[in-house]
C-alpha cells in the first residue's frame, strides 16, 4: 500500500473514533457506488451524515477541506444519492468535511466541518 494511502486509512480510522465519541453510529465506511466512494457513512440519529475525510501532512501547502472541489463533490453527492436509494434511507443528508493533519505517526482531527457543502442541483 502506498504512503498516500496508509495515511488515508489512517485519517479515516482516527475520524471514526472521533464521531463515535461524538455519539454518531457509523453505519459504511469507504461504500463504493462504480468508481465513487463515501469515506465515512454515519447517522447523528436525525440525519445521514456523509463524510469525507481529508489528511494532510502538518506542512501541507492546501487546506485539506480546501481540496474538495466541485467534481469532488459531484462524485460525493451521487454516490450518497445512490446509498439513500439503496437502502431507503429517509433521513435528510448532511454533507460534512473531516480535516486531519498527520505528523509522523501522529494523526488528529484538526476541524470537523458540518454542512461543509450541499449536493449540487442539476437541471
Amino acid at each position: 500500500m502506498s504512503k498516500k494511502n496508509d495515511t488515508g486509512k489512517a485519517g479515516e480510522t482516527v475520524a471514526c473514533s472521533y464521531l463515535q465519541g461524538c455519539g454518531y453510529t457509523i453505519l459504511q465506511t469507504n461504500w463504493r457506488f462504480h468508481r465513487y466512494e463515501l469515506d465515512i457513512v454515519a447517522t447523528d440519529g436525525r440525519e445521514l451524515v456523509v463524510v469525507e475525510v481529508k489528511t494532510r501532512a502538518v506542512d501541507y501547502l492546501v487546506s485539506p477541506e480546501k481540496s474538495v472541489g466541485r467534481s469532488k463533490i459531484q462524485r460525493i453527492a451521487a454516490a450518497a444519492d445512490a446509498y439513500v436509494q439503496k437502502y431507503d434511507v429517509t433521513l435528510p443528508v448532511r454533507f460534512d468535511v473531516i480535516s486531519l493533519t498527520q505528523n509522523g505517526q501522529i494523526c488528529r482531527v484538526f476541524e470537523h466541518i458540518q454542512d461543509a457543502f450541499f449536493a449540487p442541483v442539476n437541471g
